[in-house]
């Protein structure tokens, strides 16, 4: 008898070694994957932290890039004024300078003083005509590239729209020929019988 309680005592001791190693592994495989979700949490913020200043330093490009932006179209506004009213100056000394020759001289003076006028004239006018070109000839530019686009972008549904339209009645047709087969199959086995 006392050979049987030995076998139960060493059972009950290797069921206890058995809980005892399980609860050491639930443990251990508990450990295990709470660091790892410690891990993960810890990536995801460093992830959204990096994405932050990404976004910081994008904006703060796009700031400075746009105020220096409106500072050369302030310079460029500010020489095109400039320009302008160095032009009437310009016209102005001419014509008062025209009018004292004019008055001064006779016959040819007159001619010739009217001729540097109006080459002065033109000449302002011409610098003045090339300015506005310039300018006209951008803003055309611009309103080409963006017809161009928008031209582009028509072609393509026009194109998608066509072609889903062209597909749609060959489905229909296959569709109506699948049906109609069966049918005259069944048809013709019923003569042959």
């Amino acid at each position: 008898m006392s050979n049987g309680n030995g076998v139960t005592a060493t059972l009950s001791q290797a069921a206890d070694n058995v809980k005892e190693t399980a609860a050491n592994i639930g443990t251990a495989v508990m450990q295990r994957a709470d660091a790892a979700v410690q891990t993960v949490r810890e990536t995801a913020d460093t992830a959204r932290k990096a994405a932050k200043k990404a976004v910081k330093t994008a904006k703060k490009k796009l700031a400075t890039a746009s105020a220096k932006a409106k500072k050369e179209a302030a310079a460029l506004k500010r020489q095109a004024t400039s320009a302008r009213k160095k032009a009437a100056k310009k016209v102005k000394a001419a014509r008062k300078a025209g009018k004292t020759a004019v008055a001064k001289a006779k016959g040819t003076a007159k001619r010739k003083v009217a001729k540097k006028a109006t080459k002065a004239k033109k000449a302002v006018a011409k610098k003045t005509a090339k300015k506005a070109t310039k300018k006209t000839a951008a803003k055309k530019a611009a309103t080409k590239r963006t017809a161009t686009r928008k031209a582009a972008v028509r072609k393509a549904v026009k194109k998608s729209a066509a072609t889903t339209a062209k597909k749609a009645p060959a489905r229909k047709a296959a569709a109506k020929k699948a049906v109609k087969r069966p049918a005259k199959k069944v048809a013709k086995k019923a003569a042959r019988k």
